[in-house]
């Protein structure tokens, strides 16, 4: 689920030192690491695809090989390749066309104790895999001795086949939007320009779709079974891959755990209450500091806030520069610094700013778009584990907003607004306004917008929704109390959905927890490499 600006799209995001990509509608990033696309047939450097079985529809998919070589534009990690993979554009019909799908892996750096491929998804949706694999590749190390590390592009995203709505998903900036009838059919239009931007690829992208492209890689590359480690939005695409594949599913970690079952609006809500109940866990960090702008008390500091909040929204801040942040830029730039406890300083050093000064610098920089840490310093020369090689075309700049709110909606069977006139979907905004304030004043009306988010677009489909135990094998789920993106709530919904899972139960800030806590990357390690899980649920502190 998200955090996001006016306008926002329901999804889940990650944020960490491994510096999983945060996106919304209105501030999506992508992040450019652009690869050789090679034909089918070329010679691999490791083990082949797995024989297909007899009577294989898909064996052509199956038997190809791919050939790894260089990955351009960015800085990458030594050793890491990079390759593409052909699918199917639609599986129910394989000779429909294909799409190409971008991968990248370092290779196990113990051969001789290697156990095959570990796929990795770092959120999303609309998550560049090959560059958040080469942002930061070490926090896995441990991972990266036993396995071959390999990260993707879901199709739509990044260098496969990557959708567009023609530089933005925003309405046409500065036209006049004088009822509900025209502020839709403005919402329609921009639904339009995704199609025409698109090409063939916008129809057959989604949650399900990707995940019959995973097991097309574990086939091609060589592994019986698919181990995987998903981020946020990942979660989602391992509980599908797992509910479609289920015997051939190996060792399976979700982290930071998405729903399958809630409507979008009914996710724009529960995140907002999930950002509510981080702000809050910041607010009582803040006022034991000696310099919290808000005091010492932690009642007095949410009404401050939320004060604050609206105040932007009738008189934005104004930087020199001629920047201004207003109420709801200031309510995305919060919940972007909790993704992380680490940016807790930084949000309150914000917040004294935009208090005492009227200074929207820091708010600025909070809500900013990062680059990963392999992108960053341009200017510097390679270092002995880094190389460059030729630029490629790059990204469209609205990808990943545009594939955010293209998975989202795919992945979503409800359009029971699309026949209701203006005047009654108005009268539900309505309605529903005082329900997402009364969960947080902050949060609250920025989630709203999610309950169209998805206005003039087809019907997703109902499989994620039906998921109930379908016999995959145990898997290991990690939910942290202090998420403000996927709440924890999640987890345990997800894991009675999938009904053979053991959750760790993280009782720290911020989303996901493999990153900032050793007592989670210990369980997560120890089953991903020995196998061995734990029975029922497993608790980690704060802070260790």
């Amino acid at each position: 689920m998200p955090r996001s600006r006016p306008a926002s799209s329901s999804c889940s995001r990650t944020r960490s030192r491994l510096r999983f990509r945060v996106r919304s509608r209105a501030q999506a990033v992508a992040a450019a690491c652009v690869l050789v696309l090679a034909p089918l047939g070329s010679i691999p450097t490791r083990a082949g695809p797995a024989a297909a079985p007899a009577g294989d529809p898909l064996a052509r998919f199956h038997g190809q090989r791919l050939r790894w070589g260089d990955c351009p534009e960015e800085r990458v990690p030594a050793g890491m390749r990079c390759a593409a993979l052909q699918v199917p554009l639609d599986y129910a019909a394989p000779a429909k066309g294909t799409v190409p799908i971008a991968l990248a892996r370092i290779p196990a750096t113990d051969g001789k104790k290697r156990i095959g491929s570990l796929l990795l998804n770092f959120g999303g949706p609309g998550g560049q895999g090959v560059a958040g694999l080469a942002a930061d590749p070490d926090l896995l190390a441990d991972l990266g001795e036993r396995y071959d590390l390999v990260a993707f592009d879901p199709r739509g995203v990044g260098r496969s086949e990557p959708v567009s709505c023609g530089g933005s998903q925003q309405t046409e900036e500065g036209a006049a939007v004088a009822d509900a009838e025209e502020q839709l059919a403005a919402v329609r239009a921009v639904v339009r320009r995704c199609e025409l931007a698109s090409g063939p690829v916008l129809p057959y992208i989604g949650t399900v779709h990707v995940s019959r492209d995973m097991d097309v890689m574990r086939q091609v590359l060589g592994d019986r079974k698919l181990n995987y480690l998903g981020f946020s939005y990942g979660t989602r695409l391992g509980a599908v891959y797992a509910a479609q594949f289920p015997g051939k599913t190996g060792r399976m970690v979700l982290d930071g755990v998405d729903t399958l079952g809630e409507p979008l609006a009914e996710q724009a809500l529960a995140t907002a209450r999930g950002q509510q109940r981080a702000l809050d866990r910041f607010l009582d960090w803040c006022v034991h500091r000696r310099d919290c702008v808000y005091g010492t008390n932690t009642r007095t500091a949410k009404e401050k806030v939320d004060a604050l909040v609206a105040r932007l929204d009738d008189e934005p801040l104004v930087g020199h520069d001629g920047s201004y942040v207003t109420g709801q830029d200031a309510a995305a730039a919060i919940g972007a610094a909790l993704y992380s406890p680490r940016s807790w300083p930084a949000l309150a050093d914000a917040l004294a700013m935009a208090e005492r000064s009227r200074d929207p610098v820091g708010l600025l920089q909070l809500g900013g778009p990062a680059d990963p840490p392999a992108v960053q310093d341009g200017g510097q020369e390679d270092g002995p584990d880094e190389r460059r090689v030729q630029a490629s075309p790059p990204v469209p700049a609205d990808n990943g907003e545009a594939a955010l709110a293209a998975v989202n909606c795919a992945d979503d069977p409800d359009r029971s607004r699309e026949n209701a006139s203006p005047a009654e979907i108005g009268a539900e905004l309505a309605f529903r306004r005082s329900e997402f304030v009364k969960v947080s004043r902050v949060f609250g009306p920025l989630q709203l917008m999610t309950v169209l988010s998805c206005y003039g677009r087809p019907a997703g489909t109902d499989f994620i929704r039906r998921i109930d135990h379908p016999g995959a094998p145990r898997m290991l789920l990690v939910g942290t109390r202090g998420d403000p993106a996927t709440p924890y709530e999640w987890t345990e919904e997800t894991a009675a959905r999938l009904g053979s899972a053991v959750v760790v139960d993280h009782k720290g800030d911020g989303h996901t927890g493999y990153a900032s806590s050793a007592c989670v990357r210990g369980h997560v390690d120890r089953f991903l490499i020995d196998g061995r899980l734990p029975p029922g649920t497993r608790s980690c502190p704060a802070g260790e």
